[in-house]
């Protein structure tokens, strides 16, 4: 018997090299031609080498994306290194590859030499010493080819004290000048400025996530948006988003890609400048903890113009007409999009293709509907599980908005609904209750492929669920239902049995990435391998998780007739779940093993089944048909039918009379002041002081004083009265007018002083308050002590002498002075 050809690779790449053609150099064949030589069948392994790079390599692009693919299989990175230091030909190619994405700066630091490093196996615990200029050799020949780096301050597989050495010693300003993503997700203020160094002048995009509001954000930011060619910008503080944030970035008009996760980022301004950016395709956004008001808030600054609220908008229901029996223009308007879908676009988010929201499903509808963006992919963090009603929106307002341009939408939990389901798996609180989450609020959505739902809670779904995804999404290619669901042992069974995928096998032709949790039951009947319509021609990957299974070899042929042609099927084991039922697993590993054969069998019956009859088209003959057609003139009179047609409208009013009586109610109110009486004891207090008031007198001589006689005088002469020693009134010097305004000046004194005098009343009487009070007032013996010698002959109780009393001779007090009473000016 004979052995077929070997399908060794090394036997058949050796025939392939064999069978290329060698060709010779002419200038060598020219100089030995007339020498015969004896050429050996042997070719060194160099030749094919040097033929290697011209018929592999020839086009670079499908290199990249031949390294790309080894790159993302299991080990793929050691793979594609070992190609690079084995091969000449791909050392390039694959050298950019491999140091084109970082997640880490652990590569770069390893390239220093290990003499400067703490542990050379371990570089990010740190340098011994600051490096020299020498040092940096390497680390800048494969700086070049870096792309994309991130540093995670929280991983801490980078010691602090590295980024300051790096900093301080860098030979360059931007140490990777070919970078064009960074991932910087810090929690200190030292740490956020040491992202500097990495931000050269190629950066596109860039991802800052800062734990603690830094004085230098700012400046850091500002030095970000001065990069005019960037393209993409995710920005997560867990502090109020700055005030200047879209003054910062209002020049970056080529943005395309913006996620915002921070207190804030609602706010109208954000939203007007995210509204006007004309080229964003891509926005993410953080709704959690947000009221609905908070919500619309974000579309207030964006201005009207794009017809939405208008009745000649494409996406609502109002008509113009203001009436009671208002039409519903929605249908007709969605035919409108329909045939509009591929024109430009009106109004806010024009070009917004892919959306990301986190938050509650409420606040997930109320966003969803201001927006009239071709949306193309939807991916929806949502608190779990929704309320009832704010999930029927949202499946109402998905499919109203986006169900001719929706190809993709995932729905997965917030942190907070996983933290609660890790809690929960960790401690003996028991399995999740899980609740159930209808499918049937789905509208049609002929475009979408792609439909993965992750809730920890809400993942019951049952056979109608699979049935109206089946009929509304027939375009689907992968549909994930919660397939890392676990159903207690002690509760009740999945409800979805593996019967239940019918409809998808049988509606969806381009379904071919399942994922569910089933229960393998017994079938209640044999009609399902009746029809071969059944059949999936595109499932290949079938993913289980905790499914339930009863008898592995009916759960085998069941699927193999229903996805002949699966490749994969997946389900949880002990080596990469916990909590599994070992039962279950066993049973699914039995399947596995069954399927194949089973699949073989089922694909050979077919292929020994007698083919379909041969379409024999029916028999055809040539015939001539005369097909002149006939023409004719004909006149017709046409007179129109005018008729007159009135109505009268009069319209019905009607009288309606409202009687409004004002309730009234009356309260009395104690408005009696309250008194309090408060006793204040007022006790002068008395201080006794001597004064030595007595008065400087000088002794000086003054002539007589003589006037002339008038006539009064001369008349009063006769009657005996010696004229020489009268002296006149002082009245008679002072003007009428002068005497009335020191009247009223001493008046005004005596009364503001009264109550002076009244209180000093109380007291012992002095001289000068005898003085001050008119010398109306007996003088004491303390008066009397320190009083003049005048004043203690002058009696208390004489009255000054009027103006009418004639004066008697007074005594000379000094020989020639002669003593005058003088009439006080006020009495």
């Amino acid at each position: 018997m004979s052995s077929g050809p070997s399908l060794s690779r090394r036997s058949s790449l050796a025939d392939y090299i064999s069978a290329i053609p060698r060709p010779r150099l002419a200038s060598l064949r020219s100089r030995k031609s007339t020498v015969s030589l004896h050429v050996d069948p042997y070719t060194p392994y160099a030749v094919y080498q040097q033929k290697m790079f011209p018929a592999i390599l020839r086009d670079a692009d499908a290199t990249q994306k031949l390294l790309e693919v080894i790159l993302d299989t299991p080990g793929g990175r050691r793979s594609v290194s070992r190609l690079a230091r084995t091969c000449k030909a791909f050392k390039e190619p694959a050298l950019n590859v491999l140091w084109r994405d970082l997640d880490s700066l652990t590569p770069l630091l390893g390239l220093f030499p290990s003499t400067i490093l703490r542990r050379a196996r371990r570089p990010g615990l740190g340098l011994t010493k600051p490096p020299e200029k020498q040092d940096w050799a390497r680390v800048l020949a494969y700086g070049e080819r870096v792309r994309s780096i991130a540093y995670v301050e929280s991983s801490g597989n980078v010691h602090p004290s590295i980024l300051p050495l790096l900093d301080e010693h860098k030979p360059a300003a931007h140490l990777l000048p070919g970078l064009t993503a960074l991932t910087w997700k810090v929690e200190s203020a030292a740490s956020l400025e040491r992202c500097r160094m990495f931000l050269g002048p190629r950066v596109e995009s860039v991802v800052l996530e800062v734990g603690a509001r830094s004085t230098k954000l700012n400046a850091i930011l500002e030095e970000i948006a001065g990069h005019r060619g960037l393209t993409a910008f995710s920005f997560t503080l867990h502090t109020n988003l700055p005030d200047d944030f879209t003054d910062t970035f209002a020049r970056n008009v080529e943005l395309e890609k913006v996620a915002l996760t921070a207190p804030g980022a609602l706010s109208s301004k954000v939203g007007k400048w995210a509204a006007e950016l004309p080229q964003l395709k891509t926005f993410a956004v953080d709704l959690s903890a947000r009221t609905s008001t908070a919500v619309e808030g974000f579309f207030e600054g964006i201005s009207p113009g794009s017809g939405y609220s208008t009745p000649s908008s494409l996406g609502g229901t109002d008509s113009g007409v203001f009436s009671g029996d208002e039409l519903d223009f929605s249908e007709a308007r969605k035919a409108a999009v329909r045939l509009t879908r591929d024109g430009p676009r009106r109004g806010p988010f024009a070009k917004l293709s892919n959306l990301t929201l986190t938050g509650d499903a409420g606040n997930l509808a109320t966003f969803l509907r201001h927006l009239t963006s071709p949306l193309a992919q939807l991916d929806l963090v949502m608190e779990d599980p929704p309320a009832p009603v704010d999930w029927h929106d949202l499946c109402t307002v998905v499919g109203e908005r986006f169900a001719d341009t929706l190809q993709s939408l995932r729905i997965s939990a917030t942190s907070a609904s996983r933290f609660g389901e890790l809690v929960r798996a960790t401690s003996r609180g028991g399995d999740l209750p899980l609740r159930e989450l209808p499918l049937t609020y789905l509208a049609r959505l002929p475009r979408l492929w792609r439909l993965e739902l992750d809730l920890p809670e809400s993942a019951v779904f049952r056979e109608q669920d699979l049935a109206h995804v089946a009929r509304v999404c027939p375009a689907i290619e992968v549909l994930r239902l919660c397939p890392s669901a676990k159903f207690p042992p002690a509760g009740p069974p999945p409800p979805i049995t593996l019967e239940s995928i019918v409809p998808l096998t049988r509606a969806c032709a381009r379904l071919h990435t399942l994922g569910v949790v089933v229960h393998a039951a017994e079938l209640e009947s044999d009609g399902v391998y009746a029809t071969r319509e059944v059949c999936s021609r595109s499932l290949l990957r079938l993913h289980v998780g905790h499914s339930w299974v009863r008898n592995p070899l009916q759960a085998a042929v069941l699927l193999s007739h229903l996805a002949p042609y699966l490749e994969t099927l997946k389900w949880f084991n002990e080596k990469n779940r916990a909590g599994i039922v070992e039962a279950n697993a066993v049973a699914w590993a039995r399947v596995a093993e069954f399927l194949p054969h089973l699949q073989h069998l089922r694909l050979s019956e077919r292929k020994l089944q007698p083919p379909p009859a041969p379409y024999v088209p029916p028999p055809k003959a040539d015939k001539s048909i005369d097909a002149t057609v006939l023409t004719s003139d004909a006149a017709v009179s046409v007179y129109p039918d005018v008729v007159e047609f009135a109505v009268q409208a009069e319209p019905e009013l009607v009288d309606f009379g409202v009687q409004m009586i004002p309730e009234t109610s009356e309260a009395s109110i104690d408005a009696t002041p309250i008194y309090v009486e408060v006793e204040v004891a007022a006790i002068p207090e008395l201080h006794e002081q001597g004064i030595n008031a007595v008065l400087e007198t000088e002794e000086k001589g003054t002539d007589p004083l003589y006037l002339a006689a008038s006539d009064t005088a001369s008349d009063s002469s006769d009657e005996g009265i010696n004229t020489q020693n009268t002296i006149p009134s002082i009245s008679m010097f002072i003007p009428s007018a002068a005497t009335g305004i020191a009247n009223l000046t001493y008046r005004v004194v005596r009364f503001y002083t009264a109550p002076i005098r009244f209180v000093f009343s109380f007291m012992p009487s002095m001289p000068l308050l005898s003085k001050f009070s008119g010398n109306h007032v007996s003088l004491s013996d303390y008066d009397l002590k320190y009083a003049s010698e005048q004043e203690k002959r002058t009696p208390a109780s004489t009255e000054p002498p009027s103006p009418s009393t004639s004066v008697a001779p007074a005594p000379h007090t000094n020989g020639s002075a002669i003593a005058a009473a003088i009439s006080p000016v006020c009495q």
